[in-house]
């Protein structure tokens, strides 16, 4: 892996990343000259007992601009800078320009509320897969996947030293169902101050099912499904992708690599390039099942930054397409979003065999 680091005339980061040797005369663009403004904060939620972050400047930014507009694309004029310069590099990683944490220096402290606030600090990032803005994550190379593998473990690692950041979460939002605001191939990653709830209670059972069992419970879950096969997508020597049989969408998929691994840092190379087949055959897939591009959620966990061992926490994605037929959604509703308790009006044994039926090639 290639690294060029730069910084933007208004003062943020970009990194280029690449499978080969960077020019190091590059320069980084930017389509802003003046510092970072918004100062988002936090704000305590008092019943649910979690931190919800507040970043108003957010409203301001690009939505879903013409293609000569994309911000995502290299720059081809210097009137006209974009966030990424021309050049011989595969993936670039920037500070994000409307981040929802991250607190910039000289910003006016939160406000004085009748529920604890709190400077919303961490960091955000924009994770751009590949030059090409009519792309596609699941139609990259094999070896472009393998590199943006380790550059979310690149990351994983820089951002999670940092004394203010417990938990690092990169994402994917693909298609304009789940609120995709560009459409370039491109992801993110949220450093926060905080473990959030949903990997928090994951740390949580996975360190009692460890005590227990000596493993965490997607080990045991891992060690079922290749037993069974039923809902498997796709098996190798090192990682694996099925249908889980305790989805919430008809179309959920998870991805992780056999051996318990805490994080994308502590992959050896056969399992990243495995796990990159594994990716890969997913979201094609996902494409060909109605030959059409398929939205979806990618989250990938991991295990904690903040110093406790975590025990039995296994690095995996989950992938939430939005639709549960070929036109029509399904939407999170009274159970869903006032209970937390999820409804599902179909099998994912009946699900898992349409995505079976894809034939894809990598």
């Amino acid at each position: 892996m290639h690294r060029l680091e730069l910084t933007k005339p208004d003062g943020r980061k970009l990194t280029l990343y690449s499978r080969a040797p960077i020019d190091s005369n590059l320069q980084a663009p930017s389509p802003f000259s003046d510092p970072l403004q918004g100062a988002p904060h936090l704000r305590w939620h008092p019943l649910r007992g979690e931190w919800v972050t507040y970043a108003a400047h957010r409203q301001n930014r690009t939505f879903l601009p013409p293609p000569e507009y994309n911000p995502l694309a290299v720059t081809t004029s210097a009137d006209n800078p974009t966030e990424v310069p021309a050049g011989a590099w595969d993936i670039a990683v920037f500070d994000n320009r409307f981040p929802s944490l991250g607190v910039p220096q000289g910003a006016e402290p939160p406000p004085s509320l009748i529920v604890p606030t709190a400077p919303a600090n961490g960091h955000c990032e924009v994770v751009v897969f590949t030059q090409d803005p009519k792309g596609a994550l699941g139609r990259l190379p094999l070896d472009h996947i393998e590199l943006l593998l380790q550059v979310w473990g690149d990351r994983t690692e820089r951002l999670g030293t940092r004394p203010d950041i417990r938990y690092v979460l990169p994402f994917e939002n693909r298609g304009a169902e789940v609120g995709v605001t560009l459409h370039h191939p491109h992801g993110q990653i949220y450093a926060y101050p905080v473990v959030p709830p949903v990997p928090a209670r994951m740390a949580q059972v996975a360190s009692e099912h460890y005590a227990q069992h000596g493993h965490g419970p997607l080990a045991e879950m891992i060690r079922s499904e290749r037993e069974t096969g039923e809902r498997v997508l796709y098996e190798g020597r090192h990682a694996i992708a099925f249908v889980p049989a305790c989805a919430r969408y008809p179309y959920e998929v998870w991805i992780a690599p056999i051996r318990e691994v805490p994080g994308f840092a502590q992959l050896e190379s056969a399992e990243r390039a495995d796990l990159a087949r594994a990716l890969k055959t997913v979201l094609l897939k996902y494409d060909g099942l109605w030959e059409r591009p398929f939205p979806y959620l990618m989250a990938w966990y991991q295990a904690p930054t903040d110093g406790d061992p975590h025990l039995g926490m296994h690095l995996h994605a989950e992938l939430w397409p939005p639709y549960r037929t070929k036109d029509r959604l399904k939407y999170l509703a009274g159970t869903e979003l006032a209970a937390g308790f999820f409804a599902m009006d179909a099998l994912p044994e009946d699900k898992v065999k349409e995505l079976q039926a894809v034939e894809v090639s990598l």
